[in-house]
């Protein structure tokens, strides 16, 4: 199953595909026992999905049994034992794909000629995926983080590995490298390397970077290279030679006050908006100035969500199940604001107090 959603497989599943490009949306869990429960629902999903397809007079016959073949690989893919808050199937003539979300979503089925990609961007923003870089003498890791995790990630060339002359990693494990191992040249063309491998995966995965290592791994690396000087620095060795749970462990308490950070910065962003009748609160008045690509700063408490109905002026509260009933606004705005260049940032529930969920700092 899919979990990294990066700018260039964003726009390969926006592009337009043979009708019908097929989108099953459904809601999961992380534990038992509803992993039956979500099995019996995917199936149904699919189900409608065919039906749908059987009762369309624009898809041919031919069309409609080899989509069908394609949802039916897709679901023999899915594993929920690692299911998470949300999933996705994408099938269309030729090809399938699935899609783990660390969010919540509505369930449906969608038939048109591009997937339904607007709650895969919104899980992927809420989860404020990061990378983590751990320095050593012999070694460079690279570890994908999000939603409370980190995967080693083994592309771009990581991990980095080398041969140190008398190198003690029992020495390495209780107290880091020993200083000289960052003042010779071979380190120094070491940490380059790393530096280069790490700059061209930020271009085609930008994200928050944290590094790293002893204090004098971080300073050769600022020296010879561009990336810490970007980054934020975790002086703790022994993270490259480390396990998933002990990078996360270190990193933690620096990303969760990263995180505090931010989330005061966009509440005083907010509150100097208001002062300047740049501001807009409520799910109606954000989604107004979304279309109209006024938002430049969009703020979402983590787990809101509402049911809408779209009146064409405005909208009004509604219930799940009700015609016309969009269930998945907040992540229409979220990708609508993203669409227009808008700063979309999640904070923890009760930040934006009086806002009820949702707000914008205005362009204008």
């Amino acid at each position: 199953m899919e979990h990294d959603l990066s700018p260039a497989a964003l726009a390969e599943l926006r592009r337009r595909r043979p009708y019908p490009a097929v989108s099953v949306l459904t809601p999961t869990h992380r534990r038992e026992p509803y992993h039956a429960q979500d099995s019996v629902r995917l199936r149904n999903a699919v189900a409608e999905a065919k039906k749908q397809m059987e009762t369309d007079p624009s898809v041919t016959r031919e069309r409609r049994a080899e989509v069908a073949r394609q949802l039916d690989r897709a679901l023999a893919e899915v594993d929920l034992t690692h299911a998470e808050d949300g999933l996705a199937i994408f099938a269309a003539p030729g090809e399938h794909q699935v899609w783990s979300l660390a969010r919540s979503v509505p369930e449906r089925v969608v038939l048109s000629d591009t997937f339904l990609t607007r709650n895969l961007v919104s899980a992927q923003t809420a989860e404020r995926p990061f990378w983590v870089l751990a320095l050593a003498a012999d070694r460079v890791t690279l570890w994908n983080g999000g939603a409370g995790r980190v995967v080693e990630e083994h592309s771009g060339g990581f991990p980095l590995t080398r041969d140190v002359e008398n190198f003690d990693p029992e020495r390495q494990q209780r107290i880091g490298d020993p200083p000289s191992s960052f003042r010779d040249e071979r380190t120094r063309r070491f940490l380059r390397e790393a530096d280069t491998a790490m700059s061209a995966l930020l271009r085609l995965h930008p994200r928050p970077l944290y590094v790293s290592g002893e204090p004098a791994a971080l300073a050769l690396l600022d020296e010879v290279g561009s990336v810490a000087s970007r980054a934020v620095h975790v002086p703790r060795g022994g993270l490259a030679h480390a396990t998933a749970e002990t990078v996360w462990q270190a990193v933690r308490p620096v990303i969760e006050a990263e995180d505090h950070k931010s989330a005061h910065a966009v509440a005083r962003a907010l509150e100097t908006a208001r002062g300047r009748r740049a501001y807009a609160a409520g799910v109606d008045e954000v989604w107004r100035s979304a279309l109209e690509g006024r938002v430049r700063l969009l703020a979402v408490e983590e787990n809101y969500r509402v049911t809408v109905a779209d009146l064409g002026d405005h909208l009004v509260p509604a219930e799940s199940g009700d015609l016309d009933a969009r269930e998945d606004i907040v992540d229409e705005i979220v990708e609508q604001c993203l669409e227009t260049g808008a700063d979309v940032r999640f904070v923890p529930d009760g930040t934006l107090g009086d806002a009820h969920g949702i707000a914008g700092v205005l362009r204008y």
